[in-house]
């Protein structure tokens, strides 16, 4: 695990590090149909080992997702975003998934947009995909009003997915 975990701020939201007291959140989403894009609506075991897995990540790879708040309310976590590599991945990813509640304010878009400066400026990534299911069409939308282009020759985690390259901060 990093020594500290950084914390990201935009005009609106805070980046922070996951934390237990996210894991209601995580839960109600994952065993919702909202997670059918993502690994399938999970039972309440299947919910806990994902979320027990994104605690983990920061410990493992010394990077991951960050709940998503709005700035001023470090309690109510709005959804998850940032950089993901599970053992299996073929490449780095910046992930997002939203809770109910915040959908529809750009929240994405804003988390996205930083996370995705951090991997490329402090991380110092060369590449950065998003792995998308074919039918999430929101998700897809978010990935192009980011910039980033569908890379059909791209290696992907599920023969599925579509794969959607980032661009550099840089050059968007």
């Amino acid at each position: 695990m990093p020594a500290t975990v950084p914390h990201i701020h935009t005009a609106r939201l805070t980046l922070r590090p996951i934390a237990p007291r996210d894991w209601e959140p995580f839960c109600a989403c994952a065993m919702s149909d909202r997670f059918q894009y993502i690994t399938g609506k999970q039972d309440l075991g299947g919910a806990w080992r994902l979320f027990a897995a994104e605690l983990g990540h920061w410990q493992i790879k010394g990077f991951g997702m960050w709940t998503v708040t709005e700035t001023g309310d470090d309690d109510t976590a709005l959804g998850i975003v940032g950089p993901w590599f599970p053992a299996d991945w073929p490449e780095t990813e910046i992930g997002w998934i939203m809770f109910e509640g915040g959908e529809g304010k750009g929240y994405a878009f804003e988390a996205a947009e930083a996370a995705r400066a951090h991997v490329f400026n402090t991380l110092g990534w060369e590449t950065a995909v998003s792995y998308i299911d074919p039918e999430n069409a929101r998700s897809i939308a978010l990935a192009e009003r980011l910039g980033a282009i569908r890379d059909d020759a791209a290696a992907r985690p599920h023969p599925d997915d579509l794969v959607y390259r980032h661009p550099k901060p840089e050059a968007v």
